[in-house]
């Protein structure tokens, strides 16, 4: 278990922090740390302690059952700024329920975390991140550049082939992503890049 892990198990009692899910003899609800998205770089703590079903209805690999949200009535109110976020979001997200919007309307946030949540509230069209082939770009993904690209400001040029690993997106353009070249953070159009298998 990684010292975070540790660090979160302890803050949340070993309970889901989103839905107060715990391991029992019975069933094993898989509590690992989730990465709040598009959170600000100068935040320190950006994860929530969270068991699998959470986990896969916040990264959409499972259809979102808003009865298993209603928990968030009592975590809304945690003192935890990464819970809030996550917390608002999806009561956003489910506000067609008409309950959300109750509980959003009872919610207290701090200004910057009120901010932190609605950055990535997608409200409009989503936002799909592709590279030059078509292939869909995702958070940690590794791409190459697929042409030599001159880099403002930093006074060099990342040279066609470069490998870029664990890139973020840019939350509100398609055509943008960021990662590490030359040992320089960098912002990359997407049509100069091609998306690298797992194992490379």
């Amino acid at each position: 278990m990684s010292d975070l892990s540790k660090q979160l198990e302890e803050r949340s009692g070993n309970t889901c922090e989103l839905c107060a899910a715990t391991d029992t003899l019975e069933v094993q609800v898989h509590l690992e740390v989730y990465e709040v998205p598009d959170s600000p770089k100068n935040v320190k703590d950006t994860t929530v302690f969270a068991c699998a079903t959470c986990r896969k209805q916040l990264e959409g690999e499972t259809e979102v059952d808003p009865n298993h949200w209603r928990a968030l009535n009592d975590s809304m109110w945690s003192s935890v700024p990464a819970v809030q976020v996550v917390a608002y979001r999806m009561l956003d997200q489910l506000r067609a329920e008409g309950w959300p919007v109750d509980l959003m309307d009872m919610m207290y946030m701090e200004d910057d975390t009120k901010q932190w949540a609605e950055d990535g509230i997608q409200r409009g069209a989503k936002i799909i991140h592709k590279d030059v082939n078509g292939n869909i770009l995702q958070k940690g993904d590794s791409i190459v550049l697929i042409k030599d690209l001159e880099v403002k400001g930093a006074n060099f040029i990342a040279k066609r082939g470069t490998p870029v690993r664990n890139i973020t997106l840019v939350h509100d353009n398609a055509a943008q992503i960021e990662g590490r070249a030359n040992g320089i953070y960098i912002v990359i159009l997407t049509e100069y890049v091609k998306k690298t298998p797992k194992s490379e």
